[in-house]
């Protein structure tokens, strides 16, 4: 007898027969249906879970990348020619031409960096302070130029800029003025009294970063060396380059360039360890959401071994008619298989609408609960992002196909190995 091609037409026209006839007939169980929501569902929260997991690591970077130095260059400190230790770098101009002429860099700027307490008021805050040139400041993507600000940077130089965090805590907007307090400022005879300025503030920017956006204050480069006591120095420098995540690569070419007493702290060195921990939490967070798939797809063998148990006598017949145990088999792996399919486009096209519109989605939470269920202080970012990525999607698809598949694979054997002479002695 000859045998029929694998997959034939007929066999898919038996199957979706099956999967057609009614409850009384003996055809698709209840918990076909079940297993059918139960993939969707999975395969859903899957595919969200992914959006939502590489959004939140992609605007972390961005506003992380956005407003703080990819490289900072520091001192080492070094010992005077009265023997006192110094620290910083009094050559910064020259310095900062040789950092910029780097393969790779793209900015390099001096700056001063401190601690300071701000009061507007009765209103009071600590804050950190960034002493940067105006052409400096305006090169910092998420501060500078094109940022979310209000205010005029053309005025820097006359007054400071303040994160928008820090500006709703001191209650004060442009053209406000803000008492600046140094615990160790004035230098007398008697050692070093508090310093106290006072200055306009004239751009208020909004970072993306919670943190950065309640804690930071700019000041033009040269009053900040004034302040701090820093005159002909800089703290540091703060070095971009184009390739963030290749960080490493610069090291030896800024370390040389920086000089001798030159130290660096990089970006990864500051979030390395909390994106590191992000990673984990992904990958345990794909392994249980993988788990839910597979308890979702194992739903298939309850609802195809009674399928097969119902149709035991068509499977007689189809086996005395001349059928084959492989096509016997693939019959019943395309009327599983069906429910897996199914079931994964589905929660594929319903996880893609949830994260391409998952800001409408919280607006509709925030509204019926009445209240804010992402909390930018906790989390540090502003609003719940979703990224969805042709790789993520496509593996949620393998997934939820792959194990759809596998676990069809049993029921479909036993109905292929049926005896058809047990099978119909009863009929």
């Amino acid at each position: 007898m000859a045998s029929t091609r694998p997959f034939s037409r007929f066999e898919f026209m038996i199957a979706w027969r099956y999967l057609r006839a009614k409850r009384a007939e003996g055809g698709v169980s209840v918990m076909t249906w079940i297993s059918l929501i139960g993939i969707t569902l999975a395969v859903f929260a899957l595919i969200v879970t992914l959006a939502v997991r590489s959004g939140f690591r992609t605007e972390l970077v961005s506003t992380f990348l956005g407003s703080n130095a990819h490289v900072t260059v520091y001192s080492a400190g070094h010992v005077d020619a009265e023997g006192q230790m110094v620290k910083g770098f009094a050559d910064y101009d020259a310095i900062a031409k040789k950092l910029g002429a780097i393969p790779g860099v793209t900015e390099a700027a001096p700056q001063i960096k401190g601690q300071v307490m701000l009061t507007a008021g009765e209103g009071s805050s600590g804050a950190e302070v960034f002493g940067l040139r105006l052409a400096d400041l305006r090169r910092i993507p998420r501060i500078g130029d094109g940022a979310d600000a209000y205010g005029n940077l053309d005025d820097f130089d006359q007054g400071i800029a303040i994160g928008s965090g820090l500006a709703r805590t001191l209650g004060v907007t442009v053209g406000d003025k803000l008492r600046v307090i140094s615990p160790t400022g004035v230098k007398s005879p008697f050692g070093s009294s508090p310093r106290v300025n006072a200055y306009p503030v004239v751009y208020v920017f909004t970072s993306g970063n919670y943190l950065i956006d309640q804690s930071r204050m700019y000041m033009p480069f040269d009053e900040a060396q004034s302040f701090f006591n820093r005159e002909n120095l800089a703290d540091e420098f703060e070095v971009m380059v184009k390739e963030p995540e290749q960080i490493d690569s610069y090291r030896d070419a800024v370390m040389g360039a920086g000089g001798q007493d030159a130290m660096l702290w990089t970006w990864m060195d500051s979030a390395g360890s909390y994106l590191n921990a992000l990673k984990i939490e992904d990958n345990v967070m794909f392994l249980i959401m993988s788990i839910l798939v597979l308890i979702s797809t194992l739903n298939i063998i309850s609802g195809l071994i009674m399928l097969v148990k119902n149709k035991g006598r068509d499977i007689g017949i189809l086996r005395t008619m001349g059928l084959t145990e492989g096509s016997i088999l693939r019959i019943f792996f395309i009327c599983g298989a069906f429910t897996g399919v199914v079931g994964t486009f589905l929660g594929v096209i319903i996880g893609c609408l949830f994260a391409t519109y998952i800001d409408d989605v919280v607006g509709l939470i925030n509204l019926v609960t009445g209240g804010d269920v992402w909390d930018p202080s906790i989390r540090g970012i502003y609003a719940l992002p979703a990224e969805l990525k042709l790789g993520d999607v496509a593996s949620a698809m393998a997934l939820s196909l792959g194990l759809s598949f596998i676990v069809t694979i049993f029921p479909a054997r036993r109905a292929a190995r049926m005896n058809p002479v047990e099978a119909l002695r009863y009929e």
